[in-house]
């Protein structure tokens, strides 16, 4: 039985905007035992899939692991097929700022937007 290396570090499969990273660590800062931020995709259905972030105390043996200068970012490798080529940002326009996920059409539909991260408050500012 062959054994397929599983590709642990990933490089440009994922971008993340200076200005996400920038907002990530802010976050991450204030979070007690927080190791990184997972990205994920959930469900499908009529509206496509979505993407979020939620906060890491632990990778799983499973996990891809990006590192954007001090900032871990967790992919599951199943999920990762469908964030290939995704780019995250953090917009401010006016009152209203929000992590978002640019190119997540060219794999597989859905929404560019930030379902669930763990910023306080909830939702994505």
């Amino acid at each position: 039985m062959s054994e397929i290396q599983f590709q642990r570090e990933l490089s440009d499969e994922i971008k993340v905007s200076p200005e996400a990273v920038e907002q990530l660590l802010a976050i991450i800062e204030n979070e007690d035992g927080v190791n990184g931020v997972r990205v994920f995709v959930a469900g499908g259905g009529c509206g496509g899939m979505s993407y979020g972030m939620t906060f890491v105390e632990q990778p799983t043996e499973f996990d891809c692991v990006l590192e954007a200068g001090e900032l871990r970012i967790y992919v599951d490798s199943v999920a990762l097929g469908f964030l290939e080529g995704v780019e995250i940002d953090y917009r401010t326009q006016g009152m209203n700022r929000s992590f978002v996920f640019k190119n997540v059409f060219a794999n597989t539909g859905g929404a560019g937007t930030c379902g669930a991260c763990g910023a306080a408050g909830g939702g994505c500012a």
